[in-house]
């Protein structure tokens, strides 16, 4: 009776979980519908984030299951991963410019988001620390909450950083700068694959996530198949990219992967602590807007492309950003994993380090 009942237990919450991931699935699609036909910037992505988002604070309850999301992101790794050519490479010598102003860039402007969470917002060290390392949203939770620190308001600093920064980057450079490469440009219609290339593609995804976690290596799904993707590109072993239908289907899932981070909340719960973080965010947009726009014609990157570069969303969604704006894919992901690795490998040794000099305390 036990067993039945834990079974039957476990596939009721299974029904329950895939009945709110399809919510969240028809919500997005209907948010990136809207975006499409209003000819608004990354619509599949910026749509189903929007749409999730409203739905989430208005009470909805739905979740994206984890496992569809990686599985999504993959086929984004494998697309983003055809943006390396042999012409694109050329020019990665210049990249050391832009990887040396990351490396200075990411120390100046957490110490100054820092300084931002403990005097305006009042947080305590702990969270103020995690909440101003610009590093992935479920890292930055997990490690901050294990060194003690509020997970919440960690995730939702983080959670607003991305969604801001993805809803706001587009739109300027669309409308301000000019600077688009169509509605339709990651969803066009093209022709079928080869069964060739459709399995090298596949094999670029499943390979290319399961080696990257054996190597441990952060965001495996994408940065593993990416790097695959590169490689089989470079080496002349395909030309071809995901189909653009599977592409938008991506895009919808991790739009409402975004948006599904606000369920459960309510605004007057979170009213405060979004506040603090659309604060923090503006700073670090205006922060990265004047390094790129002080370095534009005296390095041979684009100021676009490294503004995008240092924009503190993230990696999955800046490359979408860099893919539908057609500004150096390439370039602006391999900053972005650059990024992780460098919050993921210094972040927590650093934080160590100054509990230890100030004799163990958090507060």
């Amino acid at each position: 009776m036990g067993d039945g009942s834990a079974d039957g237990a476990g596939s009721g919450r299974r029904r329950v979980s895939v009945a709110f991931t399809l919510l969240a699935l028809a919500i997005g699609a209907a948010g990136g519908v809207v975006f499409y036909y209003l000819r608004l910037p990354l619509p599949w992505m910026l749509g189903s984030m929007t749409a999730t988002t409203a739905a989430a604070l208005a009470g909805v309850h739905f979740t994206i299951d984890r496992r569809l999301r990686a599985l999504f992101v993959t086929v984004l790794g494998v697309l983003l991963g055809s943006a390396f050519t042999p012409a694109v490479l050329a020019h990665a010598g210049d990249w050391t410019i832009g990887f040396g102003l990351l490396a200075v860039f990411l120390p100046a402007s957490s110490a100054v988001l820092f300084v931002y969470f403990r005097r305006v917002a009042g947080m305590d060290a702990t969270t103020a620390y995690f909440s101003s390392m610009p590093g992935g949203l479920n890292d930055m939770t997990i490690i901050g909450e294990a060194m003690g620190g509020d997970m919440v308001r960690i995730a939702l600093v983080h959670a607003t950083r991305v969604l801001i920064v993805v809803s706001v980057v587009p739109f300027y450079y669309r409308y301000m700068a000019g600077i688009f490469a169509g509605r339709a440009a990651a969803t066009a219609a093209a022709a079928p694959l080869p069964l060739a290339d459709i399995a090298t593609l596949v094999a670029c995804g499943a390979v290319g996530w399961f080696g990257a976690r054996l190597a441990k290596l952060p965001a495996a799904q994408l940065v593993g198949p990416l790097v695959l993707s590169a490689a089989a590109h470079l080496l002349g072993a395909t030309a071809s990219r995901p189909p653009p239908e599977l592409v938008a289907m991506s895009q919808i899932v991790i739009g409402a992967a975004v948006g599904s981070r606000f369920a459960g909340l309510t605004w007057r719960r979170i009213s405060h602590t979004i506040a603090l973080a659309v604060g923090s965010t503006v700073l670090l947009l205006l922060m990265a807007f004047a390094v790129s726009h002080a370095f534009e014609g005296r390095i041979p990157i684009q100021s676009s492309a490294l503004m995008l570069a240092l924009s503190p969303g993230g990696l999955t969604e800046m490359s979408l950003v860099a893919l539908a704006l057609g500004i150096d894919v390439a370039f602006v992901s391999s900053m972005h994993i650059a990024r992780i690795a460098m919050v993921l490998l210094v972040a927590p040794l650093v934080f160590r380090l100054g509990r230890r000099d100030n004799g163990g305390a958090t507060g």
